[in-house]
């Protein structure tokens, strides 16, 4: 199938400043895009590209004086299997002295991940009689979806995994950063997701689209896909960038006072 992608942003600034956007599709997908992303820029302004430690697309783009508001415009057709998210029963969890070298940073404790608090004991008493494995990540995803209640209205930019399990509320992002802590408390690698998730298989969703946020986790020789917002396999996600959480892979991030202005983001499968 083909998946048309895009979004329309526009951040209004105050100040000369700088602002860096993490917004292309990930080089990991490179080769599924058809033709090419068409990134602009209004006012066209001076751009540097780079790419970060987790071999994500970025770019920092030069606001000079004078300049009110910067407007982020691209689009996109995207080829993809159409499959849903792979489910390995049978995958195995290794012990910390086995995993992979380049897998440890998604053990260890980041930004909204606490994986040194109180919810240590509260993973091992919880899942600590599951099956390791597939099993075990799932059973994590079972509890935050349950646990959770997904509100809009509720979202906070600054909560993170500890406070999600005692506000017991959220959106994508806390869903996603309350189970990885979860799964890196029983030493599960696992590895924060953004990117595009449209509504290919469901039925409609009756809000508008948005980038989303889901994990994956370390399981045998290779990283698998898990959503506990959603809790089932998805077609169609097309990833942005990866990191240890949300503070690695921002959509944008202005070095100033600036207002959201515009967002509107396109996931929709179209004919070939």
């Amino acid at each position: 199938m083909h998946i048309k992608i895009g979004f329309d942003i526009e951040l209004g600034v105050t100040a000369p400043t700088a602002l860096i956007y993490m917004l292309q599709v990930h080089p990991s997908r490179a080769a599924d895009i058809v033709g090419a992303e068409s990134i602009t820029i209004s006012p066209p302004l001076v751009t540097d590209h780079y790419r970060d430690l987790f071999d994500n697309h970025c770019a920092r783009v030069h606001v000079p004086f004078g300049v009110s508001s910067v407007r982020l415009r691209n689009e996109a057709v995207v080829y993809d299997t159409g499959w849903a998210d792979p489910v390995d029963y049978g995958a195995q969890q290794l012990a910390a002295a086995d995993l992979p070298v380049a897998t440890l940073p998604f053990v260890l404790p980041s930004r909204y991940c606490e994986v040194d608090s109180e919810l240590l004991q509260f993973a091992w008493n919880t899942f600590g009689n599951v099956t390791p494995g597939w099993h075990r990540v799932q059973a994590i995803c079972d509890w935050v979806h349950n646990h959770l209640r997904f509100d809009y209205q509720r979202a906070r930019a600054t909560r993170t995994a500890l406070e999600g399990y005692r506000e017991g509320v959220g959106v994508c992002r806390d869903f996603t950063h309350l189970a990885i802590t979860l799964c890196r408390c029983m030493n599960i690698p696992a590895r924060y997701v953004t990117g595009y998730l449209g509504d290919i298989g469901i039925p409609p969703v009756p809000y508008p689209m948005d980038f989303s946020a889901w994990f994956e986790v370390w399981l045998g020789d290779r990283w698998y896909t898990f959503d506990a917002r959603h809790n089932t396999p998805r077609i169609g996600r097309i990833v942005v960038a990866r990191g240890r959480d949300a503070a690695d892979v921002p959509i944008t991030m202005v070095f100033g006072v600036n207002t959201l202005q515009r967002f509107e983001v396109t996931t929709d499968e179209v004919s070939p």
